[in-house]
């Protein structure tokens, strides 16, 4: 189980604020007693089907990949003490960014087929899509009309080819699947030179923040503002419909003098899609319609909707030793975040040459495998108190409840287990057709385990209760 941890951005231009830049500061989130429920019914309601949808897949990839990096966090001089170590770096930071800032002249990932991503989706079970439209580093992974710094610009080699559009065909592919889609977009754009620009004031010029104070350079941030509204646009209009918008770089935003009124570019998307979700990382308010824990599960039920996005290795981007999470360990990390009520975001990160790794994808098929029996304890359901305990979780729908059993590695079933709901009167083992016999009392049951099943030790044990729950809550 990871640890819940509470952390909180104060912003600011001091000195010290800049050289602080820590790993840690990246893993935060908004409080849920600070949530502020949409005023728009549509976005409301849309709120509602998020809930139902539970996992989503997840995907970093740009030119990053070619290095098996941590994404775009080496360009960042503020967070190289964690970024760029264990790698031979360039000793010259400048050199160094120009290296990096020139890896679209060899990305070409010619192995891509967007639709062969979609089918294992499908297959899996995942119900939306995050794809990195744009990292920190500003490479766009599709043909944006207000930079060069795309995959579809005359530089890159993968510019001439069927898919060079990476993210809208994989977005269509997706959605010819049923997926829904969530653009991952970062509101730092450190290639952008209204971000971080050439004539830089500030003592760490090039970190997560602005080279400048917005400040005291209005009118050069008010040129960033309209390139990211723009940018934003397309994302609705040219790659849409969209459900979310994922956005990325908490420390944009009022509260650090970065405001890139981003109401205003929501009213005017909203206009084209009245639902749309927006997912304003870190930023609290009427902008982060739900949370988004990284790599992280609460250690208690959250009654506004959130999600956790949780990397199926070590890393977000694709890593060439990377080192997977066993099944049972995703499988358990999933009830845990369904039974406290957020969702899962299970991120791979692709391969340079176009592919989602082999052994990721053969592991996440293992948990679609797993959904294929259980899934009705996950999809559509809300959770049910008493939430969990150190080896259940509980859910409910319109017609059951349910008690997931994170078996622990090792651990067998025996005659019988305790579960902490009272008012049970009957029990079915899903994925089996033997009986189970129940006993209840005032504040707990007793389920029996089927003779032929004691002994065994499965992932993820889901019983479904004959008795129905309450009506699930609603924002």
């Amino acid at each position: 189980m990871l640890e819940w941890k509470r952390k909180t951005d104060e912003g600011g231009y001091g000195v010290s604020e800049l050289i602080e830049a820590l790993r840690g500061d990246i893993i935060n989130h908004s409080e849920e007693d600070a949530y502020v429920v949409p005023k728009e019914a549509a976005v409301r309601e849309r709120l509602e089907w998020f809930r139902d949808q539970k996992l989503a897949l997840m995907v970093h990839w740009g030119p990053y990949s070619e290095l098996g990096i941590c994404e775009s966090w080496p360009l960042s001089d503020g967070d190289a003490d964690w970024a760029r170590k264990d790698y031979t770096w360039e000793p010259d930071a400048e050199l160094f960014r120009r290296q990096y800032f020139d890896l679209n002249r060899s990305f070409n990932p010619l192995r891509f087929q967007p639709h062969e991503w979609a089918d294992f989706a499908a297959r899996v079970g995942f119900r939306y899509f995050i794809f990195t439209t744009k990292h920190h580093d500003g490479f766009c992974m599709y043909d944006t009309a207000y930079s060069d710094y795309k995959v579809t610009g005359a530089d890159c080699p993968f510019h001439t080819h069927q898919y060079a559009n990476i993210a809208k065909v994989l977005f269509d592919a997706f959605r010819a699947r049923g997926i829904h889609i969530a653009p991952y977009f970062s509101k730092p754009d450190w290639h952008c030179p209204w971000y971080w620009a050439p004539d830089c004031e500030l003592p760490v010029a090039h970190w997560r923040n602005p080279t400048y104070d917005p400040r005291k350079r209005p009118e050069l941030w008010e040129k960033y503002v309209e390139f990211t509204h723009n940018q934003l646009m397309e994302l609705v209009t040219k790659l849409g419909p969209v459900d979310i918008l994922w956005l990325d770089g908490g420390q944009v935003g009022p509260r650090n003098h970065q405001d890139i009124r981003l109401m205003e570019l929501a009213e005017r998307a909203r206009k084209i899609n009245p639902g749309l979700i927006l997912a304003d990382r870190t930023i609290g308010g009427e902008t982060e319609n739900y949370i988004t824990p990284e790599q992280q599960v609460p250690d208690h039920y959250i009654p506004v909707p959130w999600e956790s996005c949780i990397t199926i290795g070590r890393s977000f981007a694709f890593g060439y030793e990377d080192v997977l999470k066993p099944l049972r360990t995703l499988t358990h990390l999933l009830i845990d975040v369904v039974g406290k009520g957020g969702n899962m975001a299970l991120n791979i990160g692709a391969q340079p040459d176009g592919r989602l790794p082999l052994r990721a994808r053969e592991r996440a098929l293992e948990l679609g495998d797993w959904l294929r029996v259980h899934g009705e304890a996950i999809f559509e359901t809300r959770a049910l108190a008493p939430y969990f305990d150190d080896e259940w979780s509980f859910t409910q729908n319109a017609h059951a409840r349910y008690a997931l059993w994170r078996l622990p590695e090792g651990k067998t079933m025996g005659e019988s287990v305790t579960i902490p709901l009272p008012d049970v009167r009957e029990a079915k083992l899903l994925g089996s057709g033997a009986p189970v016999r129940v006993e209840t009392f005032e504040n707990h049951a007793v389920l029996h385990i089927p003779e032929g099943l004691r002994g065994e030790s499965p992932i993820a044990p889901v019983f479904r209760l004959g008795a129905v729950g309450a009506a699930s809550e609603r924002l």
